[in-house]
């Protein structure tokens, strides 16, 4: 519970949720998950049964250390109670572990209704590929990609570098292009004027 309030404190609880979306860091992991339906139902249903992902992972695991704390006092008073001394600590810790995660599942549940919803704005980079953009400044030739702007589906601006699709093109500032292809960091782009890219109405 310490090293909770310290993560929250240092602000990594947001990095362990997954919900700081002003970190402006694409990373573009892209994972492809081709697992069979029935073992995919089955980690689904062992998740809700435990009550992860109804809850920010922090709030989740503080109820679980919570929980399993006050198992493991009263199992250790009962056993105390019952045979004249606590059980030994690793087997204690397994019986309070075991029962506070079925616990916590069903304490997560009301928690997870009446706590707000994380909500992000974040995209994938991958996603800016097909969007119109409009180049900043400079010149974009072939090995020197110019700063232009796009905005997601969101509406959030995003600066790329581009350069021009067309090998024997330039793409001068203020033009209006749009985003074709991506290598790495760098975008390509074709000019809106070609009347196959040309908006239809």
């Amino acid at each position: 519970m310490i090293l909770l309030a310290a993560a929250q404190v240092l602000g990594v609880s947001d990095l362990l949720d997954g919900t700081d979306a002003d970190v402006d860091i694409d990373v573009d992991m892209d994972v492809d998950l081709d697992a069979d339906v029935s073992s995919v139902g089955a980690v689904d249903g062992l998740m809700s049964m435990i009550g992860l992902g109804r809850v920010p992972f922090t709030i989740w695991l503080a109820s679980f250390l919570f929980i399993f704390a006050g198992i493991g006092v009263s199992t250790q008073l009962f056993a105390e109670n019952l045979t004249g001394s606590p059980l030994y600590v690793w087997l204690a810790a397994l019986i309070s572990g075991g029962a506070a995660l079925p616990v916590n599942g069903i304490v997560a549940r009301p928690l997870g209704a009446i706590l707000p919803q994380d909500e992000t704005t974040a995209v994938s980079v991958k996603t800016l590929v097909g969007r119109r953009a409009e180049v900043l400044d400079g010149t974009a030739r072939v090995g020197s990609p110019a700063r232009a702007r796009v905005r997601d589906y969101h509406g959030q601006a995003h600066n790329v570098m581009v350069e021009p699709h067309n090998e024997k093109e330039e793409i001068q500032a203020g033009e209006t292009v749009l985003l074709v292809r991506r290598e790495g960091a760098t975008f390509y782009a074709s000019r809106l004027e070609e009347p196959r890219l040309a908006p239809t109405q």
